[in-house]
């Protein structure tokens, strides 16, 4: 027959300690009962945690002594206040560098010493925060599936205004070829001897027509350059043939605007693999800038000269074969166009080459024209830039490599 452990006498009663640690483990709170000597009888099961968290480990409640093995001091420090009628007696210990703190009543009856551990408040504080980092963590996450979920629709809301802008560009091509095409012909004399108001009239009309082409190939552009389909033909072209046929066909628009255009071609201007169309459409468009701000009496300045461009390496370059780049007189083409017009603001220098974007609500256009051009140019491993001040006209530049592969 199983022999219940008992608990020694006190005061002629005998207390199961089967019974006395189920009603201790009971409790929500850490408690240890230790009889007068300091022999432990009993940790609840709080305690037993407790312990163990802060690297407290009792060996056995035969063995383990409250006063040697938890508080490390002398019993009679302990029982002195509380002997002299202090309700409890309060003290600390270090465990793994944190203080815990332990609360000691005497219970005179039993002669049994009834101590709390309370755990430091650190621990409380970072049970907190921790609860506190999961929430903001959990909100986090939910924060970030709803911004994806939005991002994803506006994707898609440009995707289906991308193609709309493509589809309505394709529509209009046709047409104003057509009108073009017919304008041409009018202008030529084939149909008929025009007198000078007539010839007027539809020289407005067919630069009205090629404002409208000029919008549609923005649109194609830009559609093309939305949707990733971009495609260049990099040919060997000569850069000086590329800026004197625009030159002469925005001579007429220029001096019907009292608007002076010169070019300054540098004549060691070699030619170099680009995709003719596209910086011709570049050039283009921030030629029809230039014109649409600079007023009556200004100048239109468009320069182009071989350029040193010295560009941030990926990846290490030997010594020798920098010296032997930089020794080399040029790797790029510089083509600036400047005009004499109100300027633009320094805060406006980078927004100005976002899509839609005008500075100038006055003005007319859809705000594509810079930021094509910034997207063609990086298409060729170039750059393109704006300086200008307030007052003094807009120098746009941009470098064209001419080691383009």
């Amino acid at each position: 027959m199983e022999k219940a452990i008992t608990l020694e006498q006190q005061n002629g009663g005998l207390l199961a300690l089967s019974l006395i640690s189920s009603l201790l483990d009971g409790l929500d709170r850490p408690l240890l009962v230790a009889e007068r000597s300091g022999r432990i009888l009993h940790a609840n099961l709080r305690a037993q945690q407790c312990l163990d968290e802060h690297g407290l480990k009792l060996s056995g409640t035969e063995r383990s002594n409250l006063f040697a093995d938890l508080l490390r001091l002398d019993a009679c420090s302990v029982f002195a206040p509380l002997e002299s009628g202090e309700q409890e007696v309060c003290h600390s210990v270090e465990c793994q560098g944190e203080p815990v703190r332990l609360r000691i009543r005497w219970l005179p009856e039993p002669n049994w010493l009834v101590v709390h551990l309370e755990a430091p408040a650190k621990v409380v504080e970072d049970s907190s925060l921790h609860q506190t980092m999961q929430d903001l963590l959990r909100e986090r996450e939910i924060t970030y599936r709803n911004l994806l979920a939005a991002y994803l629709r506006l994707q898609e809301v440009n995707r289906q205004k991308t193609v709309f802008l493509a589809s309505a560009a394709h529509e209009l091509k046709t047409p104003l070829a057509v009108m073009k095409g017919y304008y041409d012909l009018l202008l030529s004399g084939s149909l008929g001897k025009l007198n000078e108001k007539q010839r007027e009239i539809l020289q407005e009309s067919k630069e009205s027509c090629e404002r409208l082409v000029r919008l549609v190939s923005m649109f194609l552009n830009y559609s093309a350059l939305e949707s990733g389909k971009l495609v260049l033909h990099i040919r060997l072209n000569d850069l000086r043939d590329c800026i004197e046929e625009i030159a002469s066909r925005w001579h007429d628009a220029a001096l019907r605007k009292q608007v002076r255009l010169e070019t300054h071609l540098a004549p060691e201007l070699p030619p170099f693999k680009f995709d003719y169309q596209k910086v011709q459409q570049v050039i283009v468009n921030l030629l029809d800038n230039a014109l649409k701000h600079t007023p009556a009496g200004g100048r239109i300045r468009i320069t182009a000269e071989p350029h040193f461009w010295e560009r941030r390496a990926t990846h290490l370059v030997p010594a020798v074969e920098r010296r032997r780049a930089q020794a080399s007189p040029f790797n790029s083409v510089k083509v600036s166009v400047a005009d004499s017009g109100p300027g633009v603001a320094p805060e406006f220098h980078q927004e100005i080459f976002e899509d839609f974007v005008r500075v100038d609500r006055s003005s007319s256009g859809m705000g594509l024209g810079l930021a094509i051009a910034k997207r063609l140019i990086q298409a060729h491993r170039g750059k393109i830039w704006v300086d200008s001040e307030v007052g003094r006209g807009a120098t746009f530049t941009f470098l064209l490599p001419t080691d383009f592969e």
